[in-house]
């Protein structure tokens, strides 16, 4: 299991279409992905989990990953997230 600490600073948050962006991104990995917010950890595949976290520009999140491309996983999704989604 490996961890990695990231802060969200796009416009909008992980909201709607960003958040559609990340899950599609954790889908793409057999490892399992949660994102954790204070005490909260949710599934990093599952839409209706990450909204319900309400993640805003600026908030610091916690990626999480288990499996055999855990590293990968992670590296991925913080690219992600350090690129505003490529908004």
């Amino acid at each position: 299991m490996v961890i990695k600490e990231t802060v969200v600073n796009n416009q909008v948050g992980l909201h709607a279409r960003p958040a559609t962006f990340f899950i599609q991104k954790a889908n793409e990995y057999k490892s399992s992905v949660w994102v954790e917010k204070d005490d909260r950890r949710v599934n990093a595949k599952s839409l209706l989990g990450v909204l319900s976290l309400g993640i805003v520009k600026g908030t610091s999140i916690s990626l999480i990953a288990d499996g055999p491309d855990e590293n990968e996983a992670l590296e991925g999704l913080a690219e992600l997230i350090s690129t505003n989604f490529c908004e």
